[in-house]
């Protein structure tokens, strides 16, 4: 599946490169927030994690007011349980943290609008349609799933949609570092259309905490909203017709 979405990134940069007068490589990362609502169930509290991202941009010679994108990146998307418990009088505070972790690969097609700032510095919007893989994740790492008294509290492998979809938001500033090179820093929003997680509700299973009882393990859907901070170093692969 990796080599279909490289493949796919790869068509979008020829098609880009053979429409547009120059082209910007965009190489960048940065920290991300993630935050899952499970069905019925609380809000859980957000994951701190990161991601990387390589893009290729159009950039028009006489006048770069926009284009269009390719981009291709690693996000961890998830959510967290934290809790803090107090020993006693004199006795440090334990904190305990579990994190639910969905590692992603994600292709996003979009456009690009740019403003004039000052100093040869412009300001942008943009807005993608995104795609994305799940490579891995670790719910079968938590504790709560090797514990037979806690595993329906939890989710499991068998229900995570290995394939999501959704848009992304993002706006930032582009600042020249000389006419070739320069940087970029973007703030932007991810929230998936389509569910990470779909678990139905499970009939008839025997209650862990009392074998001799039954109990229905209520729906869970999971979707991702991620907001990130990328910064980035342009590359301008300029194009002269004499």
């Amino acid at each position: 599946m990796r080599k279909i979405m490289l493949l796919g990134l790869l068509v979008a940069t020829g098609s880009l490169a053979l429409k547009a007068q120059s082209t910007a490589f965009v190489i960048g990362g940065g920290p991300s927030m993630s935050f899952q609502r499970w069905g019925n169930f609380s809000e859980r509290q957000p994951l701190f994690k990161y991601h990387a991202t390589l893009a290729v941009e159009t950039v028009n010679n006489d006048d770069d007011r926009g284009g269009v994108f390719a981009q291709i990146g690693y996000h961890v998307r998830g959510s967290a349980n934290r809790f803090t418990f107090f020993q006693g009088i004199g006795n440090p505070l334990l904190v305990f943290s579990e994190e639910f972790q969905f590692r992603n690969i994600a292709l996003v097609l979009g456009a690009k609008q740019k403003f004039d700032w000052r100093d040869n510095r412009k300001y942008f919007y943009s807005i993608g349609l995104r795609g994305e893989r799940t490579l891995s994740t670790n719910l079968s790492q938590l504790v709560g799933n090797q514990n037979p008294a806690l595993q329906i509290y939890y989710p499991f492998e068998g229900a995570v949609n290995r394939w999501t979809a959704g848009i992304s938001l993002g706006g930032g500033l582009e600042f020249p570092f000389s006419e070739l090179v320069g940087g970029q820093l973007m703030f932007s929003v991810h929230p998936d259309f389509l569910l990470q997680y779909n678990q139905p509700p499970i009939e008839n299973v025997i209650d862990p905490l009392n074998p001799g009882q039954r109990i229905r393990i209520e729906e869970r859907r999971i979707r991702n909203l991620t907001l990130e901070l990328t910064l980035s170093i342009r590359l301008l692969r300029k194009v002269i017709y004499e």
